[in-house]
């Protein structure tokens, strides 16, 4: 990052309000100040300023802070001015702050600058933008945590843990005693164990905590006409899909997204599943198992009237999801809607009979049952959790079948840079790029 790079930006929403606010920050911001309002305002003190344009125009009047390196968000010297929030006042501001040298701000460099500057970890960053973009108090709370680093210090205390018993793995390899075997101590294969235990803990609250953040991804299966379309409608509250009595109507993904005491569940409804040679039809098999494939939740959809064993569609086989089967149509088999002892659910998607147990057992499958997440968390914390928890279990096997130390060593780097990625320590601009592009301009 050049040192003469000095970015500015509108930190409040578009529209109108009573107040807005235009950010710096960059190392030219004393020198803008000095230029703009006569004086380098007093740190982290709200003052009174006239904010004139290049002739010395009124724009308009109202509150100044300065915060100086390092003690700001960003790291660097930030300057905030509070005006009235009027779309012209917001440009005005912002038109004049580049005419002194400052540059339109990328989307999510203010947070950006702040990991880059040691000010924030990147989960933390993170949790910045969960914060704002929270859409329930439960959510809001556990970003809240995040970025407090509630988060943060249970991975780093995981990649502690990792790296502690690397260096002890590496030390016996670099160091061999002739007379004593290091790695058939078993305090190397408990802690193994223990680090794969707490990894496994880390990983269901962050799941959690993603579900609250991203929503659950749920993908609606079954053969044709066992009511799926008819399903999808139930729990979107409205017609949604074509139901009808004509087996293959659905032949794209239909989606739709409801939200249950602050989750977001994002449904997809997709095609029958059976062997057909109808090349449209036939493609929307194919999507169907991609969807599925994707899914957090499986709800496999069979009609009631089948019996107690319904056959069960094609194309189900290596889906890793759990799976919710629900038995629909309980009105036209004469059963009564609720849950069955072998853990799938009867219902009636047409008159919304167990609509409500269903949703209780998307909840649970959310994790939101167990209380309130204790932090916020994203896929890509998840995928990164699991590459570690891959690494540890191939090292297990390594030392288990093998004694062999040093593949033990290489799958506990590997682990522990998985970890590392999660907050920051392991990074790429292309991940950061990624990161931070999702963020608000003036953020």
């Amino acid at each position: 990052m050049p040192e003469s790079d000095t970015i500015a930006a509108v930190a409040t929403p578009p529209g109108r309000g009573g107040i807005g606010v235009v950010r710096l920050s960059g190392p030219a911001v004393p020198a803008i100040a000095w230029e703009w309002l006569g004086r380098c305002p007093s740190p982290r003190r709200a003052q009174l300023a006239d904010f004139r344009d290049a002739q010395s125009g009124l724009i308009d009047s109202g509150l100044v802070l300065y915060f100086p390196a390092p003690a700001s968000f960003t790291g660097e010297h930030v300057l905030e001015l509070q005006a009235h929030g009027g779309p012209a006042v917001m440009e005005s501001l912002l038109a004049r702050a580049l005419e002194l040298g400052a540059r339109v701000a990328n989307p999510g460099e203010f947070s950006q600058r702040a990991f880059l500057n040691g000010k924030l970890d990147l989960a933390q960053a993170e949790a910045v933008a969960d914060l704002i973009a929270a859409g329930s108090r439960q959510a809001a709370a556990a970003a809240a945590r995040s970025l407090a680093g509630a988060f943060s210090r249970r991975v780093a205390a995981l990649a502690e843990g990792v790296m502690r018993l690397r260096v002890h793995v590496e030390a016996a390899i670099d160091f061999p005693d002739d007379d004593v075997d290091f790695l058939a101590d078993q305090r190397i294969a408990d802690d193994l164990a223990g680090r794969i235990d707490e990894l496994a803990r880390l990983r269901i609250e962050t799941g959690r905590g993603a579900a609250l953040q991203e929503g659950l991804r749920i993908a609606i299966l079954g053969a044709p006409n066992v009511g799926k379309s008819s399903l999808l409608n139930a729990l979107a509250g409205r017609d949604s899909a074509i139901v009808t009595d004509v087996p293959g109507t659905t032949r794209d993904v239909l989606r739709e997204t409801l939200h249950i005491d602050g989750l977001a569940l994002h449904l997809a409804d997709t095609a029958g599943l059976r062997e057909t040679d109808d090349a449209v039809e036939a493609e929307g098999v194919r999507r169907a198992r991609r969807e599925a494939e994707q899914a957090d939740c499986l709800l496999l959809v069979t009609d009631d009237r089948d019996g107690e064993s319904p056959r069960l569609p094609p194309g189900l086989d290596g889906l890793a999801s759990p799976r919710l089967h629900l038995r629909n149509k309980c009105d036209l088999s004469g059963r009564a809607a609720g849950p069955l002892p072998d853990g799938s659910l009867r219902l009636s998607a047409v008159r919304g009979e167990g609509i409500d147990a269903l949703l209780e057992r998307l909840r649970a499958q959310a994790g939101l049952g167990a209380g309130e997440p204790e932090f916020l968390a994203r896929r890509r914390h998840l995928a990164a959790l699991d590459r570690a928890a891959r690494a540890l279990a191939e090292g297990r096997t390594h030392l288990q079948d093998h004694a062999a130390g040093e593949l033990l060593a290489e799958e506990l780097r590997a682990a522990q840079q998985a970890l590392g990625t999660i907050t920051g320590e392991v990074s790429s601009e292309d991940l950061l790029g990624e990161i931070f592009s999702r963020f608000c301009i003036g953020k």
